[in-house]
């Protein structure tokens, strides 16, 4: 736990000083992070603070999908071949150890059909299918927070834009004058919230498709592993035992 949040506190300081090097070149120098801190003061910290809130929890779900993907893709070929060694020698016990003791969800869905290979091939893929859903939501467990994080983080850009159009406006019913100075400070709240916005949603929305994508490549290998597993049991004369 303490590494995930060391490393969430790496991602999220590298970003920030990105950012802030790139406003820094914009204005023609200075210290990067004091024009950063300037510009989340100038854009309204209530509407900033809470998309930053959405950036740091929606990388914390991110980073642990990543970390668990990671650890859940197998080696699904190898996987495959050490059962088939174990079931040709008629060892139905010891390819249930290698499936049992193999991390990631291939390993388990494989378990539980040796686990049913006594009562038939129906049951086998019954198992799997069945088993198969379990794991499918076990990879997809914490990403409808993602999502939430990434649809947020524009909205309360663009409520502090609103919020900083109604302050313009209100300046100029004040003062009585549409001088520049006058609207400046309402419009640059509301383009800055509106850019921090933005820019939290592009972040996790690029960590979201990596994750989606990673997804989509274990279940991909977990379905052809499933076909082949029950072809290795039938060649084995599993079923007939």
């Amino acid at each position: 736990m303490r590494k995930l949040f060391s490393l969430l506190l790496v991602t999220v300081v590298s970003f920030t000083m990105g950012a802030s090097q790139l406003m820094a070149q914009a204005e023609g120098g200075g210290s990067g992070f004091q024009t950063l801190k300037q510009y989340f003061i100038e854009g309204d910290w209530r509407f900033m603070s809470l998309v930053l809130v959405c950036l740091i929890l929606g990388l914390a779900f991110c980073i642990e999908r990543i970390i668990t993907l990671n650890v859940a893709t197998t080696n699904t070929d190898k996987l495959l071949s050490r059962i088939d060694d174990n079931l040709k020698s008629g060892d139905l016990q010891g390819a249930m150890e290698v499936a049992k003791s193999t991390a990631g969800p291939t390993a388990s869905i494989l378990y539980e059909g040796l686990k049913n290979a006594n009562k038939g091939p129906e049951a086998v893929e019954k198992a799997i299918v069945s088993y198969g859903s379990v794991q499918m939501g076990l990879l997809e467990k914490g990403l409808i927070w993602i999502s939430l994080f990434i649809a947020i983080a524009p909205m309360l850009g663009f409520m502090g834009t609103v919020i900083g159009m109604i302050q313009a406006f209100d300046n100029i019913a004040r003062v009585g004058d549409l001088s520049p100075s006058v609207v400046a400070g309402g419009i640059k709240v509301a383009l800055l919230t509106t850019v921090f916005g933005l820019v939290v949603a592009i972040i996790l929305q690029i960590f979201y498709n990596y994750i989606i994508s990673k997804i989509d490549s274990i279940v991909g290998k977990m379905e052809e592993t499933s076909i082949g597993f029950v072809d290795v049991m039938a060649n084995n004369n599993v079923f007939k035992n």
